[in-house]
């Protein structure tokens, strides 16, 4: 692979990461909304759950910025993604004593963050595929990682 590619591959990793790491410190260290959004999908549990994705995400994030774990921790994002998507994106928001426009208008915004999980699990499961590039510590192993 050229340099080029390499350092293409650098900046989608960096790209990739920086949401999983600041979604996944905040969740640490303000865990109220997403157990809120647990227990509102009827998942048991919210507090350890919003935890347990908060530290899910900070280390996948880091992971992926440094390129550990490349191929594991692209699989386990791209399902991460996709779950988190359906279970908490794919219906219609109905707040109670909101307008209809203000309801139609955040169920629209769930659809987009729908779409942008499943798109975000199609870019995990390319960077699981086809590797982290050589500026990486999956490199710098040995590790070799391609399709």
């Amino acid at each position: 692979m050229s340099k080029t590619n390499d350092l293409i591959i650098l900046v989608a990793r960096i790209l990739l990461s920086v949401m999983f790491i600041m979604s996944g410190f905040d969740k640490l260290v303000n865990p109220a909304g997403t157990a809120g959004m647990i227990t509102g999908a009827g998942l048991p549990a919210a507090d350890l759950l919003a935890y347990a994705a908060g530290l899910f995400e900070l280390v996948a994030g880091l992971f992926v910025l440094v390129g550990f774990q490349t191929k594991l921790t692209g699989w386990a994002l791209a399902l991460f993604c996709v779950f988190t998507g359906l279970v908490f994106h794919s219906s219609a928001i109905n707040v109670p004593d909101f307008p209809a426009a203000a309801n139609g208008w955040l169920t629209v915004f769930n659809q987009i963050m729908l779409m942008k999980n499943i798109t975000l699990g199609g870019a995990y499961i390319l960077l699981a595929t086809f590797g982290p590039g050589a500026y990486s510590i999956d490199a710098r192993r040995g590790v070799v990682v391609t399709a």
